[in-house]
């Protein structure tokens, strides 16, 4: 990846794209440290630092722990990717929406896209509200009137919508998915505080505990070094296992017959159609995580939610980010999204009316119809397997979590998956840029 930036870089056109990304992202963390007046922030970090198993741990992980200092930033884009999993949901269920998607063109897009915004706005005062109501039922307010409550709503969702902005304007004018770029740079972003706090544990572990209280020892890391080097080099394999899924696909032969156009003949050579093993690369996982947050973002409009014992606590803690049901629905729902944004991603059917037109067709399979069939078939089963991989490292974190004890593996593990699959993405848009600009196959 750094070879590819440092290609780029002597492109002026990426060079002003990268240049473009870095000033964007450089906004992002300056928000993401600029606090919403009238919150005591350090009550709260340690709030949230009490609860960093949950999954209010989780959501100030995807925030670039903007969410326990509650800064204009605290709801990330979860709004925004919230507003996309419903429209998408709705252009299937609504046949208006479908067929503006389908047949629109680029103005149906743009429609879509503006529908998109208006539920993202909806969105971020509903969670920007929540957030609200949490803070002030444990009392981390320094002042309760209506004029501070409605700069603390309206601070949150206009970060949030903000936020939506900036991704688009990566997007459109960077390189890469601008949403999760961002996403991966608030998990990044993270990882010197993450050096910092292993090492004090290993520092700890090691100290001379003879002078210690019966407190302090209780207190100690139950870690043992060992053990840490372990699941650091089981992290490295997963990443490795990762990066190997990623980049694996399943060639379908193509071959396209020969047709004479008045002097000239055309076609006759052969060629392939990629398709990705893991084709809807990390949106399941986002997808998944905002859906199974849905529990906790109701909670926080309930104070008695934080009161242990209470029935909403005790619902709450049943969709705990280590819980067995959470795994569960965690992994149905990644399973789920892999389909759905497969089927988006690949249209069998269109790849092979394509393939007609063009005097293409797949070795053994007649064009048309058949076809479809063959695409249709071997699409299922790459789904299929990708949706497992994807589901077995999100929940693996968890279970091995729930072996050692250790707190946020399942976090740490969704965030690897997240900042692996956005580097991969990126560093492919790159390069497909760069050689567009070259035109290696050309000269080549």
């Amino acid at each position: 990846m750094i070879k590819t930036i440092r290609n780029a870089w002597k492109l002026p056109e990426l060079r002003r794209k990268l240049l473009f990304v870095v000033f964007a992202l450089l906004i992002f963390r300056l928000g993401a440290a600029v606090p919403v007046p009238y919150i005591n922030t350090e009550m709260l970090q340690e709030y949230i630092s009490a609860n960093s198993g949950t999954i209010f741990g989780l959501l100030n992980t995807l925030s670039g722990s903007a969410m326990s200092r509650a800064t204009v930033f605290a709801l990330s884009i979860q709004p925004y990717i919230n507003a996309s999993i419903i429209i998408q949901l709705l252009t299937i269920a609504i046949p208006a929406l479908e067929r503006l998607a389908r047949d629109g063109g680029e103005e149906g897009k743009k429609k879509i896209q503006s529908i998109t915004r208006y539920t993202t706005l909806a969105i971020g005062l509903i969670q920007g509200y929540g957030y609200y109501a949490l803070i002030r039922s444990y009392n981390l307010l320094s002042n309760t009137g209506v004029w501070a409550g409605l700069v603390i709503v309206v601070s949150f969702t206009a970060g949030a919508v903000f936020l939506m902005w900036l991704g688009e304007q990566i997007t459109e004018f960077g390189v890469g998915n601008g949403i999760s770029i961002i996403l991966f740079t608030g998990i990044v972003s993270r990882i010197p505080s993450m050096v910092v706090h292993v090492y004090s544990s290993i520092r700890v572990y090691f100290a001379d505990t003879s002078a210690w209280t019966a407190e302090q020892l209780a207190q100690r890391p139950p870690m043992h070094p060992g053990i840490a080097a372990l699941l650091v080099v089981g992290m490295l394999l997963l990443v490795i296992f990762i990066v190997f899924i990623s980049n694996s696909e399943r060639k379908i032969p193509v071959q396209y017959a020969k047709r004479v156009v008045g002097r000239k003949m055309y076609g006759g050579q052969s060629t392939h159609i990629p398709i990705k093993v893991n084709l809807s690369g990390v949106l399941p996982i986002i997808f998944a995580q905002s859906i199974a947050m849905i529990p906790a973002t109701i909670g926080m409009f309930v104070p008695s939610s934080q009161v242990e014992g209470s029935a909403w606590n005790t619902f709450l803690s049943v969709f705990n980010s280590t819980s067995a049901l959470y795994a569960i629905i965690y992994f149905v729902l990644i399973f789920l999204f892999s389909y759905f944004y497969a089927t988006i991603q690949f249209n069998p059917i269109e790849v092979a009316n394509n393939l007609k037109k063009n005097g293409g067709f797949v070795p053994g399979f007649r064009p048309g119809r058949p076809t479809a069939e063959f695409l249709s078939k071997v699409l299922s089963r790459l789904t299929f397997f990708g949706a497992v991989y994807l589901g077995i490292v999100a929940i693996l974190p968890i279970i091995t979590e729930n072996i050692t004890g250790i707190v946020n593996m399942s976090i740490g593990g969704t965030s690897v998956i997240i900042v692996v699959g956005v580097a991969l993405e990126t560093t492919k848009m790159i390069e497909a840029q760069m050689l567009m600009r070259h035109y290696k196959g050309f000269l080549e």
